[in-house]
């Protein structure tokens, strides 16, 4: 029997074969732990009628996984030296179409037609390089993409950061912007070791399902965010000295005042605030022309 390539010697192996060299700055780091890979198959709820996108394959050892459980697996690579090695390792399997793109780059709308019409759900199933995790989770969540989960292993940070609740030091635009498209849960915690090469920092993979409609209503979504991102812009600042950006310092005095008129004391800071909170300061602002 074939070991998985979630393996250190079958990472090895193909390692050798192909003279492959990591890439730094692509954050290339092969999962050789199939034990973290059973954590995010299950929470991924795939099956024969469902697809699977995967950003940042490697070697394999996810999308190998994926091949089994899902009726059809994309997978979108932007290290063009990994793509033979793709082809090799997935010739088995001929639900996987291997795609030489900057994720970033593609177009993902014209990517679903091509790749998955006609199935009952999508999900995102990835362990995403570092470096480059926030601006794929918003293009992704920005796209209103018909997705069921995005299922991926991040920097653990950056997931407590994801699903953070309000009132503490991790609680910021990001899990405001995550949490009103999506409920996030926190799947496991992923250690160094369960990777080739070891990263020094420790990682966790994290469950992001879409909401049918937004956590809350808003009157605008890009001034909405835009709100958000200006109460955050100095965390140490109270949110009336940070919305001051928008009242200008000769209105300082009556945007607290309307802070105070819906609930919300001009003291607290932004990572205080609840999605909906700031619904009715972005509201506010614009009611009484200081957003325009």
């Amino acid at each position: 029997m074939v070991k998985a390539i979630a393996t250190s010697s079958r990472t090895r192996d193909i390692i050798r074969k192909h003279r492959f060299t990591f890439k730094k700055s692509l954050g290339q780091n092969f999962l050789i732990n199939t034990d973290v890979l059973d954590q995010i198959i299950a929470a991924a709820g795939l099956d024969e009628t469902r697809g699977a996108l995967e950003i940042g394959p490697g070697i394999g050892s996810l999308t190998e996984r994926l091949a089994k459980e899902a009726g059809k697996v994309t997978a979108v690579e932007i290290d063009r030296r990994l793509i033979p090695i793709l082809q090799d390792v997935m010739s088995p399997y001929e639900n996987v179409s291997i795609v030489h793109s900057d994720i970033l780059k593609t177009d993902l709308q014209q990517l679903w037609q091509e790749q998955f019409s006609g199935l009952a759900g999508v999900s995102v199933v990835a362990n995403l390089p570092y470096y480059v995790t926030t601006p794929i989770i918003m293009k992704l969540l920005e796209e209103r993409l018909p997705l069921e989960n995005i299922v991926v292993m991040v920097q653990k940070e950056v997931a407590e950061r994801m699903a953070a609740k309000p009132g503490g030091k991790e609680f910021g635009s990001l899990s405001i912007a995550v949490q009103y498209y999506c409920e996030p849960e926190l799947i496991c915690i992923v250690p160094g070791k369960s990777f080739m090469p070891a990263p020094n920092v420790e990682s966790a993979v994290i469950k992001l399902k879409r909401r049918s409609e937004p956590a809350v209503i808003v009157p605008d979504e890009a001034k909405y965010f835009h709100v958000v991102q200006t109460s955050f812009s100095q965390r140490r600042k109270t949110l009336a000295n940070n919305l001051s950006a928008f009242s200008g310092k000769e209105r300082k005095g009556e945007l607290s005042e309307l802070l105070l008129g819906i609930g919300i004391q001009p003291e607290r800071r932004a990572e205080t605030l609840s999605l909906q909170e700031f619904a009715l300061v972005c509201e506010m602002l614009i009611k009484n022309g200081m957003l325009a």
